[in-house]
């Protein structure tokens, strides 16, 4: 099954699916950052950061695991129904568990209860979720086509019901119970692929000890990813910088997931191929995927950095002019994670190489740490970008030492030459565009359909031939279909 599944179309779908999530909020995001404003925005991300941190626990490192499982027996029906249900009340079990501390903790008494009352449902919808079954089969367009219908839905209820800052709880009841209703209708396709199982026969136990070695590495994820905005919360007393730092973040994430979704995509493609002992396969797969990062992640990093100046005060109003300096200290982000999302994702986790893995990104979360506690109380929102860049960069150097063997880095770098060349002539162009064009919209549109053409000549010029190669292919395959 895995053979004939296509990694183009997956990647396709998964790019729409990873957009789909961050973009339905910035479609909105112009709105409620005028409506509700900063200091509101900055109550939703630290609550709802609190709230990420108990799904973290009660997920365990379930998710990550389960897709790889399913992926190692994509074709065995009776082997995969067993995985399914065993998975699925193991973390059903242990996010019951979770819901229940978050509760006495947070949702009795203090300041924001009402808010982490309603984030309550979105521990619930996180035991609904099993998306991870159907990445794991490499079947994206499904979680596709439930998002986009849900999202939308979202979004039209947002504009209806939230109208000034007082409407936070809904636009959070919105949030969550979009997550639900998204989660629970994956479940109208389960009797197609999974067979009802004597519960007698189940062994959930057998899956604790290798989901608590991904629980390590999930956690310290989590740590340089959410804690900046818990951290912020808790330091900084002006909610209003937790909201800046969020802003931020959006734009740059949205762009990561252009360069990052090729690894979801890739997971169970990759442990299918190890399953099968096809290590040719895997370096070219690997290969590859660094090439397709840096030919994207360059121009996007470049890009977002000459146009943030006159896309902020456009895209969230006045008052959101440190959003920009945020933008582009965090932009670097976009290669970092990259490339760790290739070493790390792509190829330690489906080749079952936790260990080296978790000392990654456990050596990011302690970095993060230290520095957060200095940098956000000397600079706020600014040191919490700084921070989380600087601890990225340690999780990829690490990576890059564990497999160094293995991967011919010279070779990969070597061969971003092309891309850095044409990134520069596209970023001096879109610079010179918005220092000659002085109207915020006009300027936007001509620097990047410029620099965008700008970074496309100058790669065909330069005989790019990863490029040539996949022309050379999208040209075999438009020829084959008429």
């Amino acid at each position: 099954m895995s053979n004939k599944k296509s990694i183009t179309k997956n990647y396709i779908y998964n790019v729409i699916y990873q957009i789909l999530i961050i973009i339905i909020p910035l479609i909105t995001t112009p709105y409620l950052s005028r409506v509700l404003g900063a200091e509101s925005i900055g109550i939703y991300s630290y609550t709802l950061s609190i709230t990420t941190y108990f799904i973290l626990f009660g997920s365990l490192g379930i998710s990550v695991y389960a897709q790889r499982e399913i992926a190692y027996v994509q074709e065995n029906k009776e082997e995969k129904s067993k995985i399914f249900w065993e998975i699925f009340m193991l973390r059903a079990i242990t996010l019951t568990i979770s819901m229940i501390i978050f509760y006495i903790i947070f949702a009795i008494n203090g300041e924001y209860k009402i808010y982490y009352r309603i984030f309550m449902i979105e521990i619930i919808a996180n035991c609904f979720d099993i998306s991870w079954f159907f990445q794991g089969l490499e079947e994206f367009k499904k979680t596709v086509m439930r998002n986009i219908i849900v999202k939308l839905i979202s979004v039209i209820l947002i504009f209806v019901l939230v109208k000034s800052a007082d409407n936070l709880k809904e636009y959070i009841l919105i949030y969550v119970l979009s997550t639900l209703i998204g989660n629970l209708s994956l479940w109208l396709y389960i009797p197609k692929y999974v067979n009802k199982v004597n519960i007698k026969k189940l062994k959930i136990k057998r899956h604790i000890k290798t989901t608590l070695e991904l629980f390590i590495p999930q956690i310290a994820i989590q740590i340089y990813t959410v804690l900046d905005k818990t951290m912020l919360g808790a330091i900084i007393n002006d909610k209003s910088e937790v909201g800046y730092y969020e802003q931020a973040q959006k734009i740059v994430k949205l762009l990561l997931v252009i360069t990052t979704s090729l690894g979801t995509v890739m997971i169970p493609r990759m442990a299918n191929l190890f399953a099968n002992n096809n290590k040719k396969e895997i370096e070219k797969n690997t290969e590859k995927s660094f090439k397709f990062m840096f030919l994207v992640g360059i121009p996007l990093m470049l890009g977002i950095i000459s146009v943030a100046d006159k896309f902020v005060p456009i895209f969230y109003g006045s008052g959101y002019d440190k959003v920009s300096i945020l933008i582009k200290i965090i932009s670097p982000i976009v290669i970092i994670i990259g490339l760790s999302n290739v070493i790390g994702t792509q190829y330690l986790l489906p080749t079952k190489r936790q260990k080296e893995y978790t000392i990654s990104v456990i050596v990011g979360a302690i970095i993060n740490f230290s520095l957060n506690i200095f940098f956000i109380k000397a600079m706020a929102s600014v040191g919490a970008s700084i921070s989380t860049v600087i601890a990225e960069m340690f999780v990829t150097l690490v990576q890059i030492y564990c497999v160094r063997k293995e991967i011919n880095f010279i070779k990969i770098f070597k061969g971003t030459n092309n891309y850095i060349i044409a990134g520069i002539l596209m970023f001096v162009l879109s610079f010179g565009v918005a220092i000659v064009i002085k109207d915020n919209i006009t300027s936007i549109i001509v620097q990047v359909l410029a620099g965008g053409s700008c970074y496309i000549i100058t790669l065909l010029l330069l005989k790019d031939e990863f490029v040539l190669e996949n022309i050379k292919k999208f040209k075999r395959k438009n020829r084959s279909e008429k």
